[in-house]
């Protein structure tokens, strides 16, 4: 078997990771991770590809991804999408509910119960069932109140 040039770096890379590992280092520092930058710039450039400065983010001690605010330390929802939840005037049509119960069912995997909170609303769904009335409502305002006590994600520390 063949080992190329690429394959011997790794290697180094992957034993000095270990050794850095071991001794409690931080695996990549500041430098590590602008030399990756650079490596990866390059291999674009070689190719031909480029990215949109626009839509590149460096450096950022948080982000906004995929509707939720991750950071070094914790995975939050994203508060916009919260207070757009909370702000959602009651639906009076079928359309309506369904945006809501989209918006929501985004964040579903973390509300406790929300299929059983929902499941009145869902119903709702159905072919000539769309009824709004005190109950429909009272439902509507405790999945809101649910939304907005999701909890906060902590990442796992390996240390």
């Amino acid at each position: 078997m063949l080992v190329s040039d690429e394959d011997e770096i790794e290697n180094e890379e992957s034993e000095s990771d270990e050794a850095k590992e071991e001794s409690g280092e931080l695996l990549y520092s500041w430098e590590d991770h602008m030399e990756q930058l650079d490596r990866v710039m390059s291999v674009l450039r070689a190719n031909h590809l480029y990215v949109n400065r626009k839509k590149c983010l460096f450096a950022q001690e948080q982000l906004e991804y995929l509707g939720h605010v991750v950071s070094r330390t914790r995975v939050a929802t994203n508060f916009s999408k919260i207070q757009a939840m909370l702000d959602w005037p009651s639906p009076w049509t079928i359309k309506e509910l369904q945006g809501f119960l989209g918006l929501t069912g985004y964040y579903r995997r973390f509300v406790a119960g929300y299929g059983r909170i929902a499941w009145s609303l869902t119903q709702q769904l159905k072919k000539d069932a769309f009824a709004w009335n005190s109950e429909a409502e009272e439902v509507f305002q405790c999945l809101k109140k649910a939304i907005t006590e999701i909890p906060v994600l902590a990442l796992p520390d390996f240390s």
